[in-house]
């Protein structure tokens, strides 16, 4: 990537535990697995895949709302595992999250002020009417009145309920925002707002940010680059128009047949790849995606193709397209 990167993360991993009694073992579910990626400062990284891929779990573990188990992460210079306590707090600040249910994301018993004020007086950053100033603020960035602030989750629709919390990630001027499915709860037309929210609001306040999303037309819009995952890895990232127009890996040509083009008069024909994903408890050897890979080769079942590096920028875990196949 040409941008210096404000996160780096290099063979992230995690696993849970899942089943197991007293004459049985816990099985183990790959949630992700030697995950490698950067996102460079002002930008914005799309996260795609199908459910139960892993985009979430790999989100939270960037803010460590969940544990990895291995990996390194760098946030502006910092290994974010290696941090606790204060110096814990003070990364949380600069990395705030946009959560993917405007309905559960919210505590139904606090009123939006509320909501707002505590990150300002847990970090210490207002107090007395500086809070009320600082909440009033928010509101106004993300089009909600300043009546807003005394009422109660309840009283807004689900769209506004969204503006809500990305207020209150945004309350505390952070550098990096990771927006796990910020629209998928959301109606349609209110979808095409948020999402122009917060494109205005990476770009006034120059923001980086992580776009979770199983919806390669949104990430179309949204992103400038996009990474796409499979069973816990991550198998191909390309800037935008290269997974649009020129995609390498079988399962993300396979997302993208799926993914309606805008204009009708625009052909672009894919072969479809049936079957689904495999379950993380007991994923294929070799290249998990080879059991539904229509262009399998014999060492797809044995060998695990590596990430591999290719002309501008273009990364791609598939042996059909490693350097040693290369002409």
């Amino acid at each position: 990537m040409s941008a210096k990167p404000i996160l780096s993360v290099e063979g992230l991993g995690k696993r849970f535990e899942v089943g197991g009694g007293l004459l049985r073992r816990p099985a183990q579910v790959h949630a992700v697995v030697d995950a490698s990626f950067e996102v460079a400062e002002r930008a914005c990284l799309g996260l795609v895949g199908e459910s139960g891929c892993g985009k979430s779990t790999l989100a939270r573990c960037l803010l460590r709302l969940v544990e990895p188990d291995e990996g390194r992460i760098v946030f502006e210079g910092e290994d974010v595992r290696s941090l606790d306590g204060p110096a814990l707090r003070r990364l949380r600040r600069r990395m705030q999250m946009v959560f993917q249910d405007p309905y559960a994301s919210l505590n139904p018993r606090r009123t939006v002020r509320q909501t707002l004020a505590e990150p300002l007086v847990v970090h210490g950053l207002a107090t007395g009417e500086a809070v009320d100033a600082r909440v009033e603020a928010a509101l106004a960035e993300v089009g909600l009145p300043p009546d807003s602030a005394p009422r109660f989750p309840h009283e807004f629709s689900g769209g506004q309920r969204q503006r809500i919390g990305i207020a209150r990630a945004l309350v505390l001027e952070p550098r990096f925002i990771v927006a796990d499915e910020p629209v998928s709860a959301l109606d349609v037309s209110v979808q095409a707002q948020v999402l122009k929210l917060l494109e205005a609001l990476r770009e006034r306040h120059g923001l980086s940010m992580l776009f979770v999303s199983h919806d390669l037309g949104v990430v179309r819009h949204v992103c400038d680059r996009v990474a796409v995952m499979y069973l816990g890895r991550v198998v191909e990232e390309a800037p935008v128009p290269d997974i649009f127009d020129r995609p390498l890996h079988p399962y993300t040509r396979m997302l993208r047949a799926a993914s309606p083009v805008p204009d009708a008069r625009a052909r672009f024909s894919l072969p479809r790849v049936e079957g689904e994903i495999p379950s993380a408890m007991d994923p294929p050897g070799g290249c998990a995606f080879h059991p539904r890979c229509p262009s399998a080769l014999a060492r797809c079942a044995k060998e695990r193709p590596a990430l591999a590096d290719l002309r501008g920028g273009h990364r791609v875990a598939c042996f059909l397209h490693s350097p040693e196949a290369a002409p």
